[in-house]
């Protein structure tokens, strides 16, 4: 075995379920009792990890007190505010079990619905996502955006889900294990996850109208989303070859300044047009300058994604499993 591969500790259970938690103070309560069910039901050893993210009401003292009645309930309480992805990532470094399950604590996930995911995992994916296939939210402000959003974010990332917004997802432990999250970017595991190399597949799940509290995610979120997508499709085309996206740019600009320059000349030979009276030797000149530019942007990424898989000894692929051979040959 790999000296560098993870190993599960005799002790850790066989489930995490991890949940951000911002001013939830009246859900609480009924949401736990609604996951330590589901768990009862599934008999199945398993951890709850709450992840305060710096709630402003008492969520972070009815958390203590569920965490001093239930050995399985972990409570990690942040300093402040970071945000739901941050919140996750939390949960994700947290959590020991082999499965991996997010959701919000809000009471619109049903924890039943885990044995479903669970189920779908048994059949041979690596990530099961849920659909809310009825969303109880408002029509104009959540669901038509997100029905947007959906769409473009799987013909971006090239994984087809109806619901990336939905919280309630199962993943295997290896598929997160190097996995990094900024920005906005926690709906997006899934495609970090495929692009590993991980099955990826969706089942309905239910979801319920919000009767305590109020969302903390409304259509503004859509901006971040757009940067968000943005970085993705950089990432999914370019990410070990950015000399490509930024010579591409530099090439481009550098045909401009190019036919630039041959126009000024040809006004100027052919109808004897003074330099100074057409915009095109400065376009030209400009044009250059901005070819340069890219060219020069494009070998400083290829240095720094060179030493960030380098330094790192980071390969540029993952193994899902290997066949055979020596165990000599594996180390």
């Amino acid at each position: 075995m790999d000296s560098t591969e993870s190993v599960k500790p005799e002790t850790a259970p066989d489930l995490s379920l991890f949940l951000p938690v911002f001013n939830e103070e009246e859900n609480i309560r009924e949401m736990y009792a609604k996951i330590a069910s589901a768990l009862d039901a599934l008999n199945r050893e398993a951890e709850v990890i709450f992840v305060d993210d710096g709630s402003k009401d008492g969520s972070l003292s009815e958390l203590r007190a569920i965490a001093q009645q239930d050995p399985r309930v972990v409570v990690i309480a942040l300093r402040r505010n970071y945000g739901q992805t941050a919140a996750m990532s939390a949960g994700i470094d947290a959590a020991r079990g082999e499965i991996l399950i997010p959701m919000d604590a809000d009471l619109q996930n049903d924890p039943a619905d885990i044995e479903k995911l669970l189920a779908k995992l048994e059949e041979g994916y690596d990530v099961v996502s849920g659909w809310r296939v009825d969303r109880k939210d408002k029509l104009f402000t959540r669901k038509i955006p997100s029905w947007m959003a959906n769409r473009v974010i799987s013909a971006i990332g090239g994984v087809h889900l109806h619901d990336y917004g939905c919280s309630l997802k199962a993943y295997r432990r290896e598929v997160l294990k190097d996995v990094r999250l900024y920005g906005e970017m926690h709906r997006f595991i899934p495609i970090y996850a495929a692009w590993a190399g991980a099955r990826v597949t969706e089942i309905p799940v239910n979801h319920f109208p919000r009767i305590h509290g109020r969302s903390k995610y409304g259509i503004s979120r859509t901006v971040k989303v757009i940067f968000d997508l943005i970085t993705i499709k950089f990432l999914a085309s370019y990410q070990t070859k950015p000399l490509y996206v930024f010579g591409s740019f530099g090439l481009i600009a550098f045909l401009l300044s190019l036919t630039a320059a041959v126009w000024a000349f040809v006004l100027k030979l052919v109808w004897a047009v003074s330099f100074i009276l057409t915009p095109l030797p400065v376009i030209a000149i400009v044009m250059l300058a901005i070819s340069i530019q890219f060219f020069l942007m494009g070998l400083l990424a290829e240095l720094l994604v060179r030493t960030y898989h380098e330094s790192q000894d980071k390969a540029i692929y993952s193994i899902r499993e290997r066949i055979g051979g020596s165990e000599e040959g594996k180390s």
